[in-house]
């Protein structure tokens, strides 16, 4: 076999290879999704994973309005909204009357304007490796939506630990 084949057939290969990783989780079709739903997501210019995130709510068929911040006013915002410190993450939503903070998984904000639960809202906290908008190939770290109420007490809406 001559160079220029094997070198095409190794492209080939390798534009396979990363085409199946490139697929997430979280790019599946979700089941019993909601339509009409906006979210007005509030973020800092600086921070790329937030982008990625509005890109798989939106893949999910929900309407983003994005609002770019300053750190310092992005803070203000999470503080005037109550969110609670240790459920903050990078970006926060305001889904209807929910606050969604953090890397939310599409499916989840879906579930909750569904269902209506008596909570303010639900939360990724910190920044999770393999969460939507965190993703880096293989690695994923499990973890937990957390729903959150005004007065601050929390439950596990949903975790994630092998997918």
């Amino acid at each position: 076999m001559n160079i220029c084949k094997r070198v095409f057939i190794l492209f080939l290969g390798l534009l396979f290879v990363q085409t199946v990783t490139a697929a997430s989780i979280w790019d599946k079709p979700i089941e019993n999704s909601v339509d009409n739903i906006t979210a007005k997501v509030y973020r800092s210019a600086t921070c790329g994973c937030c982008k990625n995130w509005i890109k798989h709510i939106k893949q999910h068929g929900i309407s983003v309005e994005d609002n770019v911040l300053d750190q310092n006013e992005l803070q203000q915002f999470k503080r005037q909204y109550g969110i609670p410190q240790n459920l903050q993450s990078c970006h926060t939503a305001v889904v209807g009357s929910y606050l969604v903070e953090g890397h939310v998984p599409a499916a989840d904000i879906m579930r909750m304007v569904k269902e209506k639960p008596a909570i303010a809202g639900l939360s990724v906290p910190q920044m999770v490796t393999g969460s939507p908008g965190m993703e880096m190939g293989s690695r994923k770290a499990p973890f937990s939506v957390i729903s959150f109420d005004k007065s601050g007490k929390t439950a596990v809406y949903n975790s994630y630990s092998d997918y």
